[in-house]
């Protein structure tokens, strides 16, 4: 019996999130579906973190046991080949019996796509929130600076459990330009629930000039400042999680 680490990417757009939630079609019914084929007997796999529905992935991690007597990228293909077209394995390791992949995780990085363009475009739609007219990017780049480092993030978003911490420190807040728009890359130790789309929209409005830089500072103690709303889900990519050494430490054990 063998501890894998997986990194998933999935297409979100016809899941109902990550999270098993009985029959309904999520990331983490078929990925369970699939290892049961395979002889997995767990009750639950481990991840990273939820995603909701809509959101997408390309560095979602999970961990299981498994009795598998073939080659680890034999695993793999297996997989894969059990997976529906929207959701697929990039990599797997042995791991630490004790290995979480939430717990263990240094940091975790998303990714927002925003398109410019006056028509909607069906094919970027899937991938990316449509603004128009264009941002203003000396607003855009100026109010991502604002969250780098420790802050409460409160009025940004919840706990997963009620009476949590809502402090988080983000190392990475930034804009760059794309061919036709604008990608937001943050990085932080954690996020609560709804925090990335929440920036994003903030943002945004900081950029059409509905709310000021003074009052999105302000917002932190004062939540009443910021208008309400949330940049649309199928913007996001949860992008990569990060254990630092403890990944190496894990490679090291392997060798």
């Amino acid at each position: 019996m063998a501890r894998y680490q997986l990194i998933l990417a999935y297409d979100g757009t016809e899941f109902y999130g990550f999270q098993r939630q009985g029959e309904t079609r999520t990331v983490q019914r078929v990925v369970e579906n699939a290892l049961k084929e395979l002889g997995w007997q767990e009750e639950t796999i481990l991840f990273a973190g939820r995603t909701d529905t809509g959101v997408h992935a390309n560095g979602q991690v999970i961990s299981f046991s498994l009795d598998w007597q073939h080659e680890d990228a034999d695993l793999l293909n297996a997989l894969n080949a059990k997976l529906p077209g929207d959701a697929g394995v990039r990599d797997i390791t042995r791991v630490k019996a004790e290995f979480h992949p939430r717990y263990d995780a240094n940091s975790r990085s998303y990714v927002y796509r925003i398109y410019q363009a006056q028509a909607r475009h069906p094919i970027l739609e899937r991938f990316a929130w449509r603004i128009w007219p264009k941002l203003d990017q000396k607003l855009l780049t100026s109010a991502s600076q604002i969250f780098q480092g420790q802050h409460d993030f409160a009025a940004f978003g919840r706990p997963m459990k009620p009476g949590s911490s809502t402090i988080r420190e983000v190392f990475e807040s930034r804009w760059e330009p794309t061919d036709d728009g604008w990608e937001y890359r943050i990085t932080a130790n954690a996020f609560l629930y709804h925090m990335v789309r929440r920036l994003v929209y903030i943002q945004v409005e900081t950029a059409r000039s509905n709310l000021n830089l003074d009052e999105l500072r302000a917002g932190f103690t004062n939540p009443t400042l910021l208008h309400p709303g949330l940049a649309p889900a199928h913007g996001l990519l949860l992008d990569r999680v990060d254990y630092g050494n403890k990944t190496q430490e894990l490679e090291d054990e392997q060798n």
